[in-house]
């Protein structure tokens, strides 16, 4: 399981954690302004 997600899983949650900080940091600037 490490092998397989090592290779695919890794840049997979990295997608998604730069898309959850994207989201946050959106919606943080809508509620600002």
């Amino acid at each position: 399981m490490s092998g397989y997600a090592g290779g695919y899983g890794g840049s997979f949650a990295f997608i998604i954690v730069i898309f959850v900080l994207l989201v946050i940091v959106g919606c943080a600037c809508f509620g600002g302004y």
